[in-house]
């Protein structure tokens, strides 16, 4: 028995084979064998008969296979022979068919090559005649006149030709022999003819044997025994009421229903007025669908009718009394066809997918039939609602199911179509079948953004590549349709190299910064997104990016006022008079940060006299805290600091040089070099000043009025154009105070100063 394995390869080979048989036009070979040959037999030489070498066999693969896949045949490649594998039965192959010849083909695999041969398998007297019976019975009227013949059952044998039975004989007696008679299927059938006439009173019975014989060698008989009794003369037969009945009985009526009743008279007495009824002449079918009372005649149903199969039956019936005589009538049965066949749907083609810009197109073909008869083979064909497809019947029964227009995938990709086919008869039969078709996309879809801005942020200074955002995309199509590419527009300002600022991934919308940003020169900046699909043609939106810079404190206060990079130190001058709180000066700075990055406090560090100044954190003005004496030294030097409020804080120092007068007429004198010992130069450099003042004095009093008033109006005129610091909006910590609104010092303070002093800043 072969496994599945080598099933599959033999179904394999067979399509090679049938593929190479397409294409060959040669005759095949012939082989022949008897039937019942032992398995190992060598058929033929195929060296010789294909004219190969036995080496050429076994290199390209060889191989016998036979159309149904069994291994009759095998082929020995060491010695090309081909060699009976199992015994043959030809009533097993080819049962009655003569000659009994089954097909198989030599393949050679590399290269492929393909041999035709027939196998005709000779049969075997290996069966022996059998009759039906082992005993027949005939009954014959006495007054038989000479010739008679009367039909005896014939014999089959299952073998074929002269194998087959050839003649029938009976056993010697005196009243009968056997005729043989040919019919055109060329069977034999025995007839017994009486040869003289009977006498009932003087041998009422007889018994012969009536023997089959085949023309195999030796042959083969079977027997069968004939009873043969000799009747009373009857010289009525029976004789039916109807030479014909004609009935009809619905095909769904169960098993065991009465189809008809016949009946038949005899006119005779006794044993020869007995009546006994027989179906004649009955086929095996008809035998297993009806059955017949032999005493009532009645005719029952023994087996489940089908109309669609057979429509009606044609019975005959024989009555035969007590005395042999018999009389026949014919019972013509209809079948009354019942709705009991469901309507069947045959799917003939399907479109699908089918693409969704389609106008109407036809999906799928399909036939529906109906195997019963009239009304119950009427059907009508229908789908479900709210489907965008209809049914259009076309010739034969078929149907074409078609779109009613062009499909949306988006809204739907795929329709589950229930097909309805309903008979006409009572009750009506329903068959429904469901049909799936899909939707195959189109890019009609362009891709759409999550929103139609962003607004992104990043720090300035940041990493270059650093990812500050994504954005994002969908499209409702699907496949490559759906497949979005991110990209960059040219900006619309000219200006703005975008390029060498930002760059974005164009599978997944990931914004990266290119380079580090400064705050300080750009704020912000916008451009416009696109994302495309890769369609055919391709499609597209566009979105706006807005990329805000946030500040970082990177930029450490600035003092405006007093300069510190100048060539000479600036000093203020403070007469000796001042009372406390006298503003000394105030100390101007900005921050090119903005917020609180920009927020400013003012912090006095170290000073010469530490109790004798002080410096207001919020604005940067330094006063006096208390009445100068005669101790205090002229010159003090401040350093204050100067401090954002940042995360980490930035800061900047100052330094202030204070110089103590008696009043604003006292000349200026500049503070030593720091590379000096401050004391000494302090020392000469004010004994060198009070000099010159105490000479001068005198001699431009005047000038020194004039040149007093002309500083003060200058003093005016550069405190007006310094302007007012702004405050910021909302609340700040009161120590610190705001300067990104202004670089110059507030209108607001006014501060009295030496002439000296006022004119040498000009100079500077």
């Amino acid at each position: 028995m072969t496994t599945g394995r080598e099933h599959r390869q033999r179904q394999v080979l067979l399509f090679f084979l049938l593929l190479g048989v397409a294409g060959a036009g040669w005759e095949p070979h012939h082989y022949f064998v008897m039937e019942e040959m032992p398995s190992g037999t060598v058929l033929a030489d195929l060296v010789k008969d294909l004219g190969l070498g036995v080496a050429e066999l076994a290199a390209r693969g060889a191989q016998v296979v036979f159309e149904d896949n069994e291994s009759r045949l095998q082929l020995d490649l060491q010695s090309g022979k081909l060699i009976l594998n199992e015994k043959l039965d030809r009533e097993e192959l080819c049962g009655p068919t003569e000659p009994c010849v089954t097909r198989f083909q030599v393949l050679l695999k590399n290269p492929l090559e393909i041999f035709r041969a027939e196998l005709r398998v000779g049969d075997i007297n290996d069966h022996s005649p059998e009759f039906p019976e082992r005993e027949m019975t005939l009954k014959i009227r006495e007054s038989s006149p000479v010739g008679t013949v009367f039909l005896l059952k014939n014999a089959q044998d299952l073998d074929v030709g002269n194998n087959s039975i050839q003649n029938y004989n009976i056993s010697t007696n005196s009243h009968f022999h056997v005729s043989i008679r040919s019919r055109g299927d060329g069977r034999k059938h025995p007839e017994l003819v009486l040869d003289r006439e009977l006498d009932r009173e003087e041998e009422s019975e007889f018994r012969l044997t009536l023997t089959a014989q085949d023309g195999g060698s030796p042959p083969r008989t079977g027997t069968s025994q004939i009873r043969i009794v000799i009747l009373d003369v009857n010289d009525n037969a029976p004789k039916f009421s109807q030479a014909l009945y004609q009935v009809q009985i619905l095909e769904n009526s169960p098993p065991g229903s009465l189809v008809a009743k016949v009946s038949a008279k005899d006119l005779d007495t006794g044993t020869n007025g007995e009546i006994s009824y027989s179906l004649f002449h009955s086929s095996q079918e008809m035998s297993k669908t009806f059955e017949l009372n032999v005493l009532s005649g009645e005719i029952r149903l023994i087996k489940t009718l089908d109309f669609e199969t057979t429509s009606s039956y044609e019975v005959d019936v024989e009555a035969v009394d007590g005395g042999g005589l018999s009389g026949k009538c014919s019972v013509s049965i209809q079948v009354v066809d019942v709705n009991d066949n469901y309507p069947e749907l045959t799917i003939s083609s399907l479109t699908s997918p089918i693409p969704e810009n389609s106008p109407e197109t036809e999906v799928g073909l399909f036939r529906v039939r109906d195997r019963d008869s009239g009304e119950n083979g009427r059907t009508v064909c229908s789908i479900q609602d709210g489907v965008p497809f209809t049914l259009e019947p076309s010739i034969e029964n078929f149907y074409r199911l078609v779109t009613e227009g062009p499909l949306d995938r988006e809204s739907r990709a795929e329709y589950n179509i229930t097909i309805t086919v309903s008979d006409m008869g009572s009750p009506r039969l329903t068959t429904q079948h469901t049909i799936t078709v899909q939707v195959s996309d189109i890019n009609d879809n362009a891709p759409a953004f999550t929103q139609s801005s962003y607004t992104l942020s990043v720090r300035e200074n940041n990493s270059p590549a650093l990812h500050i955002g994504t954005i994002r995309a969908t499209d409702s199509d699907s496949g490559s349709n759906a497949h979005i590419t991110y990209s960059l527009l040219p900006p619309d300002d000219p200006q703005l190299s975008l390029n060498s600022l930002v760059s974005i991934n164009a599978d997944n919308g990931q914004l990266f910064a290119l380079r580090a940003l400064d705050y300080e020169v750009m704020q912000n900046f916008e451009f416009r997104v696109a994302a495309t699909d890769q369609g055919s043609p391709a499609l597209s939106s566009q979105a706006l990016v807005r990329v805000l810079v946030l500040d970082d404190n990177d930029n450490a206060p600035f003092v405006l006022y007093p300069l510190q990079n100048a060539s000479a130190p600036f000093t203020e001058l403070l007469p000796r008079a001042a009372e406390p709180g006298y503003l000394v000066t105030k100390v101007v700075a900005v921050d090119r940060d903005s917020g609180q990055n920009a927020w400013l406090s003012f912090q006095l560090l170290k000073a010469t006299e530490p109790g004798l100044f002080s410096v207001w954190a919020h604005n940067g003005e330094v006063r006096t805290t208390r009445l100068l004496s005669e101790r205090d030294a002229p010159k003090h030097r401040l350093l204050l600091l100067v401090r954002d409020n940042g995360d980490p804080q930035r800061s900047a120092s100052v330094t202030l040089h204070v110089l103590l007068v008696d009043g604003f007429s006292q000349p200026y004198l500049p503070l030593p070099e720091v590379a000096r010992d401050p004391a000494q130069d302090d020392e000469d450099v004010l004994t060198l000043y009070l000099v010159i003042a105490l000479a001068s004095v005198s001699s431009l009093f005047l000038l020194s009025v004039l040149l007093f008033v002309g500083v003060r109006l200058c003093r005016r005129a550069r405190a007006a154009s310094l302007g007012v610091c702004s405050v910021p909006e909302g609340h700040f910590p009161g120590h610190l105070v705001d300067i990104s609104g202004a670089e110059t010092l507030s209108q607001s303070y006014q501060y009295e100063v030496p002439l000296y002093a006022w004119c040498s800043w000009l100079k500077i």
